[in-house]
């Protein structure tokens, strides 16, 4: 099972390596990663391995979101299943 982690907010310093550290402690694996960086808006898409999970996927979610409160940006975690679910025409 996958989940697709997007993240968007103001250009800073570790984004990618604090999102990237909390995947690694949760042993989500993170399979392929994109983002660009737009003067100073910061977007960033990555796909997430969760079969390995040492916590439950709630969890995970809730890390990232406490990551984004904590730096000012809009952290989301998508369980592969409901992004398939919300993009289906």
């Amino acid at each position: 099972m996958k989940a697709v982690i997007t993240v968007i907010g103001k250009d800073t310093v570790g984004i990618l390596a604090k999102v990237s550290n909390i995947c690694a402690e949760c042993d989500a694996n993170i399979t392929e990663v994109t983002q660009s960086v737009l003067q100073d808006l910061f977007a960033m898409i990555m796909l997430v391995d969760i079969d390995k999970l040492n916590i439950p996927f709630v969890e995970l979610s809730q890390r990232l979101t406490k990551l984004g409160d904590e730096m000012n940006l809009k952290i989301l975690t998508m369980h592969e299943d409901i992004f398939n679910s919300m993009h289906k025409i």
